[in-house]
């Protein structure tokens, strides 16, 4: 099942990262890597094509209380976001009946690639939902093209789940895997709901 998430008062710090909730007084930096052809696109949707196209999707982002801004404590810049979304099917999936999780997805701008940012930042959030709010599991997606997001999730210890087609906010459909993280510090077995599952051996 979707655990219930708030990140209002929520701030995770790791070395070089502070993860909080976006503000209005974001927008710029927002807009600032949201709107550089390739980054969005790596996550399913298009790149931003002025202000107020990322001051909508901003305000949506305070609104909905899940989306944490990623903050690069060298000069207090937002430099991408990771969304504690919920996870599809919910009502299908039977083997997370039992169990609380959440899903994960992430952005980063491309100033900042190949830095391990993106890993420091996921792992910081697997732990405030481990062992702060005591999640079962974590999913988190990728697209087949993406590399990086795919490294991302080795490092820190996802598994795949399941094959999958996903439809984009592009409205196209890319070939991906979804993977899953069960919290360590508890015993959990699941009885998988798809035979096609990565995981049945």
């Amino acid at each position: 099942m979707n655990a219930k998430i708030d990140v209002t008062n929520v701030i995770l710090y790791s070395d070089r990262l502070i993860l909080r909730p976006w503000q209005y007084s974001d927008l710029d930096d927002f807009f600032e890597y949201a709107s550089v052809d390739g980054v969005g696109e790596m996550a399913g949707w298009v790149h931003h094509k002025n202000k107020k196209e990322s001051l909508h999707i901003l305000t949506h982002f305070i609104k909905n209380k899940r989306e944490l801004a990623i903050v690069y404590k060298e000069n207090n810049k937002v430099i991408g976001s990771i969304g504690i979304k919920k996870y599809g099917l919910e009502d299908r999936l039977s083997e997370f009946f039992a169990y609380q999780g959440r899903e994960l997805g992430y952005v980063l701008s491309k100033d900042y690639w190949n830095q391990g940012l993106m890993t420091e930042a996921v792992k910081t959030v697997i732990d405030y939902l481990f062992n702060d709010l005591n999640l079962d599991f974590i999913l988190c997606g990728y697209f087949n093209y993406n590399l990086q997001s795919k490294r991302v999730c080795e490092k820190c210890g996802f598994v795949p789940y399941r094959s999958l087609v996903f439809t984009t906010n592009m409205g196209t459909k890319e070939e991906g895997v979804l993977t899953l993280l069960s919290n360590p510090n508890k015993d959990i077995t699941y009885r998988f709901s798809y035979k096609s599952s990565l995981l049945i051996k």
